[in-house]
């Protein structure tokens, strides 16, 4: 009995095409993707430029100029082919840093107050500005009066310029030694301070600082921890005396912010202090809010400006 022959199928010779018209199909999709992130909505990078400009303040909003994204691809197209180009230049001259109270200040030309002087007639000449922060005069006047017997008695120091205020304290009646537990005897003093501050909406600069002498326990590994330590108890001292929290902040300098020869005893005590400074210029990179809901951009918002 013969077999059936079996007879081979017709073989398709352009079935290359399918994959051919897929793989043009994709390279189209994957231009018209890098046409559009190439195009760059002028507007919405212009609010997106602001809104970071808002969170970092490292520069003025208004001075700042888009980058033109044409213009530069120009101008590699311009190089590439050996043509001169014209925008060569800086593409945003204008951007520049904005000065920083907190981390930059000026020279340090202060006049030490006594009591009896008048604060609105003692502007040290070397200072970089001439008017004087009327907060700030009421803020001297009102601490020389409050302050007056610790003044007198040495454990306090007044100065100010017309840029900021320092309340400087001898560590002597705030802290124990090793100890960042503001002492009971000194809660009455940081509380005339603390009246007088919450009358003035100046920002407020808590520093701390020791001696050379070293520390290593537990809770204080080195000076660092026990200056820090210090400057934000006397900061929550301060909060409980109705001062603004946003207001305020701690900063600990260590031992390495010296006034005086650690060789000496008396060095050492004059080196231990805890300085106030209250700033004269209310713009600072984390502006006081009222309301802190959207105080800050969400990282939510920023990818909306970039749809």
């Amino acid at each position: 009995m013969s077999r059936k022959k079996h007879e081979e199928g017709h073989e398709n010779h352009e079935r290359w095409l399918v994959s051919y018209a897929d793989f043009i199909t994709l390279l189209f999709a994957f231009f018209v993707v890098m046409y559009a992130v190439s195009s760059v909505n002028e507007g919405k990078f212009r609010v997106l430029a602001q809104s970071m400009m808002v969170v970092f303040r490292t520069m003025d909003p208004h001075s700042a100029k888009p980058i033109q994204v044409a213009s530069m691809v120009g101008a590699s197209a311009q190089q590439a082919v050996g043509q001169p180009s014209a925008t060569n230049h800086s593409v945003a001259p204008d951007l520049r840093p904005m000065p920083s109270m907190v981390l930059q200040r000026a020279p340090r030309a202060l006049v030490t107050l006594a009591r009896g002087d008048n604060p609105s007639e003692k502007v040290s000449a070397t200072d970089p500005e001439s008017s004087t922060d009327p907060n700030l005069t009421k803020v001297v006047a009102k601490l020389q009066a409050y302050l007056s017997e610790l003044i007198k008695a040495d454990l306090v120091n007044l100065r100010s310029n017309s840029l900021w205020v320092e309340v400087e304290i001898k560590n002597n009646i705030l802290f124990d030694s090793g100890s960042a537990i503001v002492n009971p005897e000194a809660q009455e003093p940081l509380a005339k301070i603390a009246e007088v501050l919450r009358e003035v909406p100046n920002r407020i600069q808590v520093e701390g600082f020791t001696d050379n002498r070293p520390i290593n326990t537990p809770v204080y590994p080195s000076n660092w921890e026990l200056s820090a330590a210090r400057a934000a108890n006397v900061v929550n001292l301060l909060m409980k005396n109705r001062v603004r929290p946003e207001r305020m902040s701690a900063v600990g300098y260590g031992e390495f912010q010296p006034i005086a020869d650690n060789g000496t005893e008396q060095g050492r005590m004059q080196n231990r202090r805890v300085v106030l400074v209250i700033m004269g210029n209310t713009e600072t990179r984390y502006p006081v809010q009222t309301n802190q809901v959207n105080a800050v951009p969400s990282l939510e918002n920023t990818r909306q400006l970039l749809n």
